[in-house]
């Protein structure tokens, strides 16, 4: 049958018709609001290139984050900028570390109401900013590990429930649920970022976070944009190394590779709408080239179609706003 019998124009007619038609919706529940602790700021400190977003000190942080749960988002992700650097990251994995005392005042105040996520990862920590030990100006993966099971070993320790490493060492997955294991935490989950890419859409969180590279860049570690199978080989790899999440990133320019990993894996996929993402559409909206609610809702519902069961957006806090 074609028109005139069939009109697919009748289920658009009004709002009404087009909610009750609607097959994929947002949920604030299902968003991941990025938070960026700053152990050097007395009071919170605006992000130059990310509008709207600023850098707290850990007094104000959980007002940050109860403002966030007003918005039926239940849980975060913390990046930290610490006081100390050097050449192992070691203040990454300190019990006093900015990160780990953020979790502590975080489970204490909220409990189990908020889930709280920690990024593993040492670029933030180094005074070279790459994520892993350097040796002859080159990364060291195996000995890069041995840090990234102290820092989740440490996170967990402070209460996370959910430890997320990111630095894309082989083997990552592996070495960190064997070291919570061994610690006693089997219950914390990990969310790997098993699919992230080399991608020019991270310059304003490298700004937030002073964690821009001093000398070359992260493509011996991080993935070339036009491997789609190496994504999902990588993605295979961490869950059978034991991951209870894979996370695409970034997820706009990437949204085939979320609906890969969701056809194919039976596991939670995550998508991170990175600050380069966040940040065009911040510029566009301020040049009134674009309204800004219409076109987040429009990414962040395509983010979600594409087969994303989690988004970590920047977004987060506006949503349910918009949406009502």
């Amino acid at each position: 049958m074609s028109f005139p019998q069939v009109r697919m124009r009748r289920l658009r007619r009004t709002q009404s018709l087009r909610d009750v038609m609607c097959q994929v919706k947002l949920d604030p529940h299902n968003l991941v609001y990025p938070i960026f602790v700053d152990e050097n700021a007395e009071t919170p400190v605006p992000i130059e290139s990310m509008p709207e977003i600023s850098r707290f000190p850990l007094r104000q942080m959980v007002d940050e984050v109860r403002r966030v749960m007003e918005q039926d988002v239940k849980a975060v992700i913390l990046f930290g900028i610490p006081s100390k650097k050097d050449e192992n990251g070691s203040s990454a994995f300190a019990v006093d570390g900015v990160v780990q005392k953020a979790i502590r005042k975080l489970k204490a105040e909220f409990g189990d109401e908020l889930v709280v996520m920690a990024d593993v990862c040492l670029c933030e920590y180094t005074v070279h900013g790459h994520c892993g030990v350097l040796k002859d100006g080159k990364i060291v993966n195996d000995l890069t590990l041995e840090n990234l099971q102290k820092v989740a070993v440490s996170q967990a320790q402070a209460g996370a429930d959910v430890v997320a490493p990111s630095a894309m060492m082989d083997g990552q997955v592996r070495s960190i649920r064997s070291a919570l294991d061994y610690a006693g935490f089997t219950d914390v989950a990990i969310m790997a970022y098993s699919a992230k890419y080399a991608s020019s859409l991270y310059s304003p969180f490298r700004n937030a976070t002073e964690c821009a590279p001093k000398f070359g860049t992260r493509k011996s570690y991080q993935m070339g944009y036009g491997t789609p199978e190496e994504a999902l080989r990588e993605i295979e790899l961490d869950v059978s190394e034991g991951a209870d999440i894979v996370m695409v990133k970034p997820a706009l320019a990437y949204l085939d590779i979320v609906h890969l990993a969701k056809s194919k894996f039976k596991v939670p996929i995550a998508a991170y709408n990175v600050s380069g993402e966040y940040s065009m559409v911040k510029a566009a909206a301020q040049m009134g080239w674009i309204d800004e609610k219409t076109v987040a809702l429009e990414l962040l519902t395509g983010i979600k179609r594409a087969g994303a069961d989690l988004i970590i957006t920047y977004f987060a806090k506006e949503v349910k706003k918009w949406l009502s």
